[in-house]
């Protein structure tokens, strides 16, 4: 006997698909890398804001050759 797996769809609109994934949001990143003979250093930008509230970050990373 081979089992067949079910599957049930549904239709979901735009708008119950934004509460359902949390709404919309909007955001932004960068970053920079340098690279010299005695060091490289990189950094990020991070920013991101929705309903609910905004988050941002930042990192700094070095390493000497």
């Amino acid at each position: 006997m081979n089992p067949v797996p079910q599957v049930a769809t549904a239709e979901i609109s735009d708008a119950d698909l934004d509460n359902v994934s949390g709404g919309l949001a909007g955001g932004g990143s960068g970053g920079l890398y340098v690279e010299t003979p005695a060091a490289a250093v990189a950094s990020d930008l991070l920013a991101v804001a929705t309903p609910e509230g905004v988050a941002a970050g930042a990192a700094v990373h070095t390493a000497a050759h």
